[in-house]
């Protein structure tokens, strides 16, 4: 790959990023265990790093045909490109209080992975977040998207919280959250 460049998204961008790979391979998941008490009055959930026994390919937990539709309504998109191509793209999203942006989409072209895409798509996301005063920065992941809780969890992101089957797939949603200057 060459330089990489990171750049609002434009709507040239859009066919070439809607083709991209979205799917992720994993070799280890974060296991959702649920706990209830006695009488309902106390509930413990608890994560753990568990390894599979074999790679598993999770597919892209939101539509793929209605992605265009759904880029419309993003408050903001960089886009990554390598060889002045897109190999990726981050889309946020302006959630209910102007204190947070949430990033809802994260991609990169499977051969582009492992190459710094992610981590700066993540940086500009974070500069953009600031500039317009938000307070925290919120990543969503799907649980058996290890390489996106690695990221999170490198790029200073916490753990705060989860969504059992959020995704069409019925995946848990985590969520890790940053604070902004």
């Amino acid at each position: 790959m060459s330089e990489l460049k990171i750049r609002p998204t434009v709507a040239a961008d859009l066919p070439r990023l809607m083709g991209l790979d979205h799917s992720i391979t994993s070799d280890t998941v974060w296991q959702l265990e649920v706990r209830r008490g006695e009488g309902q009055t106390q509930i413990t959930v608890a994560f753990r790093e568990v390894r599979l026994p074999r790679e598993v390919q999770a597919p892209y937990p939101y539509n793929p045909f209605a992605l265009a539709d759904d880029w419309k309504k993003r408050s903001m998109m960089f886009t990554a490109l390598g060889d002045d191509l897109p190999i990726g793209y981050i889309g946020m999203l302006e959630r209910g209080s102007a204190s947070s942006a949430w990033i809802v989409d994260l991609a990169v072209e499977p051969r582009e992975r492992r190459r710094g895409a992610a981590s700066a798509l993540l940086a500009a996301a974070t500069g953009w977040a600031e500039a317009r005063q938000h307070k925290r920065l919120i990543l969503e992941a799907q649980s058996k998207n290890i390489a996106a809780i690695r990221l999170a969890q490198k790029s200073a992101f916490e753990f705060c919280g989860y969504n059992d089957q959020y995704y069409l797939n019925k995946d848990v949603a985590l969520y890790f959250t940053k604070a902004l200057k």
